[in-house]
């Protein structure tokens, strides 16, 4: 059995620094409004892993964005960077896969939320998209 390789991590400004199996469960490009705000672009991409498969570094600073831990963006304290959503009742997080330093093994598999999708933006791929969660 081979051992899971561990795939480290990274704000803009490096402060904020941390690793997560190469495990993934599933990842796919949301659309809804929410992430359209919190990246400031069309969709973000994210990769979803249960929460204890992910270990910041201990000396980088943190910054929740949300009204519970269970449920909650994490920031770079410094920069500002969203490193990771707090979902599924704090047990799973989603990954902003642009914060990747390795490569992961899993892709995108599919397009969520295009009923919010950003009019300006047009999908090119050949991936299955949903108006909602999948």
């Amino acid at each position: 059995m081979s051992e899971t390789r561990r795939l480290s991590r990274r704000c803009l400004c490096g402060a904020a620094t941390y690793s997560v199996d190469d495990a993934f469960t599933y990842a796919f490009n949301c659309h809804c409004a929410d992430c359209q705000r919190a990246t400031g672009s069309a969709f973000k991409p994210v990769a979803g892993i249960p929460r204890a498969q992910l270990t910041p570094t201990a000396d980088a600073a943190f910054r929740p964005y949300g009204n519970s831990p269970d449920a909650c963006d994490m920031h770079c304290a410094t920069c500002g960077s969203l490193l990771w959503s707090v979902v599924r009742e704090g047990g799973w997080v989603h990954v902003a896969m642009g914060t990747l330093a390795d490569a992961p093994t899993i892709r995108p598999a599919a397009h969520i939320f295009v009923r919010s999708k950003a009019p300006w933006f047009t999908i090119t791929d050949d991936l299955p998209q949903h108006d909602t969660w999948g």
